[in-house]
């Protein structure tokens, strides 16, 4: 499948059973991937398994940050792993050939060669704003986009992404922008989640 579009990541408020509205209203914006994180641990398994059913019902794509056994329990479409959550051949492996795995590469390109060798379907790249979710994050330059494109997976950007400052993400050669904040943190979710989708409108004229 083609990686392109918004990257929503779920905030604290989803994952509840009420929040499974929140969700509902970010893939009717338009989200074309979604993640689950739930710290510090995830919800219950029926409700994994409402998110991923929601996920397919919109056509959209549903991944488990961190936990693959969890990612296995709920049958969601994959797994997204940061530094410290186990190798990408190992979730391979255990989610299967056609799961989406994705990895958290921050500002390095060392560790971005590594993901791709043992296989990972996208790499993540940031902070590259400040970030309300992790303040603390070491931030990213531009130009570690525009390396990535030689390893040939899918990129994504995260950190502190809105609308007006996106584009220049997409520009350096980011393929989704990952968002929290700027969805979750607005007052109409769904709203919220359509107001990014001009910039990848954008970025297919100015190609073709």
């Amino acid at each position: 499948m083609t990686l392109r579009g918004l990257y929503v990541i779920t905030d604290g408020a989803c994952c509840t059973s009420a929040g499974l509205q929140r969700l509902e209203a970010v893939l009717r914006g338009g989200a074309s991937l979604v993640q689950l994180r739930c710290k510090p641990q995830p919800p219950d398994r029926a409700w994994g398994q409402a998110a991923a059913a929601l996920g397919r019902r919109f056509g959209v794509p549903v991944l488990v940050n961190d936990d693959v056994g969890y990612a296995l329990a709920i049958g969601a479409d994959g797994a997204h792993l940061g530094r410290d959550d186990g190798s990408v051949r190992e979730a391979r492996t255990r989610l299967g050939p056609r799961a989406l795995i994705g990895a958290s590469c921050y500002a390095s390109l060392e560790r971005a060669r590594q993901m791709t060798d043992e296989g990972a379907d996208y790499l993540a790249f940031g902070r590259f704003y400040p970030s309300a979710t992790k303040p603390e994050a070491t931030p990213a330059p531009l130009s570690v986009l525009t390396a990535a494109r030689s390893l040939g997976r899918p990129i994504v950007a995260i950190g502190g992404i809105l609308p007006d400052n996106g584009a220049a993400l997409l520009a350096a050669g980011a393929d989704m922008l990952a968002v929290i904040d700027g969805v979750f943190g607005q007052p109409d979710i769904e709203a919220a989640a359509r107001s990014y989708l001009p910039l990848f409108r954008s970025g297919d004229e100015s190609e073709s």
